[in-house]
């Protein structure tokens, strides 16, 4: 059994870096052909921000096979040896287990800070997106690695205590996650403007009555339109609606009010009202739902035989870890199906959007899709396995396409070329 949990890790780091590589291949021929969407030289410069960081993305993988390895061949057991100490007399399992798993997220935390510190200070400076200065990353860092220990612990303390008293622990522990999920989406525009972005009330009145009118035609109930002080950190284009009930909140960048016109950023709002309107943040969840069920029934149903393999116990602990480190594996399986539906809701979302924004709505959408490939330096092209592995949202040339906008001839040699790993 062992030999086969690591041949299934193998495989899907094998498959995640071997996608990376016919993208930088497939990247490196395109910008060589005729620049689409962006001008020659931001689309060279966009193609090599793509290569540079899918090469950074397969480092990180062979880094993380080799944690796997470590983990799956002593650290787990190493873990579970050095605090033992903490149960005395059995009154203490729950915080020995909240122990262990906490031991394991951080050190995993501290093996990614190398790339997290990489992306930010080296290929976002070089590109020109980071807005950052090293004491606002420490800080973020900080608050990120406080805020997992607080709620890391809640969450592996309740597992522990469903585990301690269900049979069928795995279905109350998913329902457990499930609520936490949904939460979460609930909470998430007040977390990030308690801990770190600062959300002030939009102050332009047109625009905010425009807003509004929006929001009215689709029945869009909000806590409020707010600007997010983004450029502080970054200089990349954005906005999101967050939460769930009448926690919802409209929040945008400052940088896409910096960057649209009226009419633009109208319809990028119309876009995510389509989404509301089509209750995709709820087909969402529902996914999530389904590879959260997916991920406790297997974990749930590991057998004795595994865990004497590992020279580990069968505590609510190991069990934690096993799904933790698994979790890339499952959301790289569902990742196809759910980037299938999730496309064909932009889609939706695009023609909802382009319809709220009236005569000429398909226009301004696409003008803004334009703008949100310059700005962010999004390179317009990709290999198809690599849009089906990690594509959300559909290319823009294909969004395009479908609001019937005319787009620029695309050099066909590059989109079909063969792919080489130029790496």
């Amino acid at each position: 059994m062992l030999m086969t949990i690591v041949g299934i890790y193998t495989l899907f780091v094998l498959v995640s870096i071997y996608t990376s590589v016919m993208q930088i291949g497939y990247v490196n021929m395109a910008k060589r052909g005729k620049a689409v969407l962006l001008t020659e030289n931001d689309f060279i410069k966009a193609a090599n921000y793509s290569i540079a960081k899918e090469r950074m993305n397969i480092a990180s993988m062979f880094v993380d096979y080799i944690v796997f390895i470590f983990w799956i061949g002593f650290g787990i057991k190493f873990l579970e040896q050095n605090s033992s100490f903490l149960a005395q007399g059995g009154q203490n399992e729950a915080f020995l287990n909240i122990a262990i798993v906490l031991g394991f997220l951080v050190i995993n935390s501290v093996i990614s800070l190398p790339f997290s510190y990489y992306e930010k200070f080296v290929l976002d400076e070089k590109f020109g997106f980071n807005k950052s200065t090293m004491a606002q990353w420490i800080k973020d860092t900080l608050i990120s690695f406080i805020t997992t220990i607080i709620f890391g612990s809640l969450v592996v303390w309740g597992i522990y205590v469903i585990i301690s008293s269900f049979t069928l622990w795995w279905l109350w522990s998913f329902l457990f996650i499930f609520a936490v999920v949904v939460l979460i989406n609930m909470l998430y525009p007040t977390f990030r403007a308690l801990f770190f972005d600062k959300l002030t009330p939009l102050k332009n009145e047109e625009l905010d009555a425009q807003i509004k009118d929006l929001m009215d035609r689709t029945g869009f109930v909000s806590a409020g339109v707010f600007v997010s002080d983004a450029s502080k950190r970054d200089s990349r284009l954005n906005a999101y609606f967050g939460g769930i009930g009448k926690s919802k909140r409209v929040v945008l960048f400052d940088t896409l009010i910096e960057k649209l016109s009226t009419r633009e950023l109208l319809a990028v709002l119309g876009h995510e009202l389509g989404h509301f309107a089509h209750g995709d943040i709820y087909k969402n969840i529902a996914l999530v739902g389904v590879m959260l069920f997916g991920m406790f029934g297997v974990f749930g149903n590991l057998p004795d035989s595994l865990y004497m393999e590992l020279g580990i116990s069968n505590s609510p602990y190991s069990i934690i870890i096993l799904l933790l480190l698994f979790m890339p594996v499952l959301g790289f399986l569902m990742m196809p199906i759910m980037g299938i539906v999730s496309r064909y809701n932009e889609y939706a979302a695009d023609k909802t959007g382009s319809e709220l924004g009236g005569v000429g709505g398909e226009i301004e959408l696409a003008n803004a899709l334009k703008k949100l490939v310059t700005e962010n330096r999004s390179f317009p092209l990709s290999h198809p396995l690599y849009i089906f592995f990690h594509y959300t949202h559909p290319p823009v040339l294909e969004r395009l396409k479908e609001l019937g906008v005319d787009v620029e001839d695309i050099d066909n040699s590059a989109m079909g070329a063969a792919c080489q790993a130029d790496i």
